[in-house]
């Protein structure tokens, strides 16, 4: 199996590639990143067993004719994803992300290479009740967000071309990885605490929902795309559970009690509620196992090595 891995430096990508070899045995990797955000360190150590070729290079820059010649997937995680850093300069999202999806779309169009193409569950804004993937009232509420919808949209449109392809809309990401960042509210939490600081919690938002994912669970779910072939053109939730920032709180303090939650008074971007179904994927057959309270332990313990359970 031939696999191209646009961003794979990254958060999720970094993990990617450490389970290549367990879940996706005997398949090649052809890594391509740009190395804007200097993640050297997602190469250290990798499996002795892992097939993999790197090419460093913007997505919209390269020759992906060639590069994409006999490939028969692309994962797409490459993009600008710091909603709330881009929020007050949005051509910092447009300018890199629809680009090197476009560019992408038609590669693959021209060498029959299925696209599984990560998107966010952050494009349904604040919704009442539960949504699933038939919500049409979708209120982006960031550049990061506006622009994913964007590209959904010029997939499918690519599919009346030829592409074939399978849309996910992720959960936020959270789990530890040799490439992961801090500016997501699990992670960035755990960073706080760890270092003696306060979180910031926007007044009101305890109690309000919001869709994660683990980070086995997204490499596990990229997986069960390209093993079962489970390329449809459809759309898919990949969400481990839908969870509160009080529940994250107090994932926490189970470990650090002395942790202090500073309220403020003005709206904080990644703590608007939503919740979202995956029932679908469910249906599909695939299941999902990442627990929150463990990988907030793991993502502890890398940080405070003396910390007990």
């Amino acid at each position: 199996m031939n696999i191209v891995l646009t961003g794979g430096l990254g958060h999720i990508g970094s993990r990617f590639l450490e389970r290549t070899p367990e879940i996706l045995p005997n398949s090649h990797i052809t890594l391509i990143d740009d190395f804007s955000t200097q993640r050297y360190c997602s190469l250290f150590n990798l499996p002795k067993n892992l097939s993999y070729t790197l090419i460093e290079g913007r997505v919209q820059d390269l020759d992906l004719n060639e590069i994409l010649k006999d490939q028969d997937y692309a994962i797409h995680l490459g993009a600008t994803t710091d909603a709330a850093g881009t929020a007050k300069d949005p051509d910092l999202i447009f300018k890199n992300n629809l680009p090197a999806t476009e560019h992408l779309a038609k590669a693959c169009i021209q060498n029959n290479t299925a696209l599984i193409f990560p998107s966010s569950t952050s494009v349904y804004g604040v919704q009442e009740g539960v949504v699933d993937e038939t919500c049409e009232n979708v209120k982006p509420q960031s550049p990061y967000a506006d622009c994913k919808i964007q590209e959904e949209n010029l997939i499918r449109s690519y599919g009346n071309q030829g592409l074939n392809y399978c849309l996910a809309r992720l959960g936020t990401i959270f789990g530890t990885s040799k490439g992961m960042r801090f500016h997501t509210a699990v992670n960035k939490f755990c960073w706080q605490a760890a270092m003696g600081k306060p979180i910031s919690v926007w007044t009101t938002a305890m109690d309000q929902k919001r869709p994660y994912l683990g980070l086995d669970d997204a490499c596990e779910f990229l997986a069960f795309v390209i093993n079962n072939k489970f390329i449809d053109n459809g759309l898919y939730n990949v969400v481990t559970e839908n969870y509160t920032v009080r529940n994250v709180v107090e994932a926490i303090q189970e470990h650090i009690p002395s942790l202090n939650v500073e309220y403020v008074d003005s709206p904080i971007m990644n703590q608007l509620s939503y919740h979202v179904s995956n029932e679908k994927l469910k249906i599909q057959g695939f299941e999902f196992h990442d627990n929150l309270h463990s990988s907030i332990l793991e993502t502890l313990r890398l940080l405070k090595p003396n910390l007990k359970q």
